[in-house]
């Protein structure tokens, strides 16, 4: 029997998606996404699910990222067609972000990647005190897509989006408490209690107030944004590290676990 990847709940006006895949680290494949998609639109079209909680359950991974390897499969029609626009994580990552009500982040373990990415489309984010994250697109000779960088910013500011990528380095839960990316740690053995608690409490406000909120802080973060020129160079810059063979010793290092030599072509 095939075990669900992706745990879906609603429990007292809190959602709950649990990525359940631990033993690849919870790595994000196309089916996780998607359904994490369909679960957050079939939430906003009422008020029952007042905060939503995506987290990795009880295990050491919240998860490690994009799992590329893996492939699409049971696509609905309607899906079929609405990935000819976007993929599978720009679907999660703007359902995420645009959910009406506030969405919470908690990280029971390390975090990397697209998953860190998830995390910050969320509006608050807390962590296990022993979890770890980064975002490693560097040390693999990628150049990542102008909107996360967006989502990035907004989140948690222009300085930490740069040290996060131009470093591509691993940090604490606490230098993420000090950072600013995320607002609570708590103890691995009380998290999930503690989480619990605390998505609790918000989705006991009032859902107007709750909704409202969200609607004009959105509205507040996105008064910026790329012009068709800037945009168009940044999916340029995007491709040619794609084609790169930089990209192909971040990758071979990746595998053999060395550090990788990049000549920048």
């Amino acid at each position: 029997m095939t075990r669900d990847n992706l745990l879906v709940e609603v429990k007292n006006h809190v959602g709950t998606l649990t990525f359940n895949r631990p033993e690849k680290r919870n790595s994000l494949t196309p089916d996780m996404l998607i359904r994490m998609h369909l679960a957050l639109e079939e939430w906003s079209k009422g008020s029952e699910v007042r905060c939503v909680v995506v987290t990795g359950g009880r295990g050491r991974a919240f998860s490690s990222g994009y799992d590329i390897t893996a492939i699409p499969t049971d696509i609905a029609p309607e899906m079929e067609e609405l990935l000819k626009s976007a993929n599978p994580i720009e679907l999660a990552l703007h359902s995420l972000e645009n959910f009406p009500y506030p969405t919470l982040a908690a990280w029971n373990g390390f975090c990397f990647g697209a998953a860190l990415n998830l995390s910050v489309c969320c509006d608050i984010r807390v962590s296990a005190d022993d979890a770890k994250f980064g975002m490693p697109p560097a040390k693999l000779g990628l150049v990542y897509h102008a909107e996360g960088f967006r989502q990035f910013v907004d989140a948690v500011g222009m300085s930490v989006t740069r040290e996060l990528f131009m470093t591509a380095g691993t940090y604490t839960a606490r230098q993420a408490r000090e950072m600013g990316v995320v607002s609570h740690l708590y103890p691995r053995e009380t998290f999930q209690e503690e989480v619990e608690r605390f998505a609790a409490s918000i989705a006991g406000n009032a859902p107007l107030s709750l909704k409202g909120a969200k609607t004009i802080l959105n509205m507040l973060a996105r008064q910026t944004g790329l012009t068709a020129e800037q945009k168009a160079l940044a999916e340029q810059l995007q491709a040619e590290s794609f084609a790169s063979e930089d990209l192909k010793e971040g990758q071979l290092a990746f595998i053999e676990k060395r550090s990788p030599v990049f000549q920048g072509i």
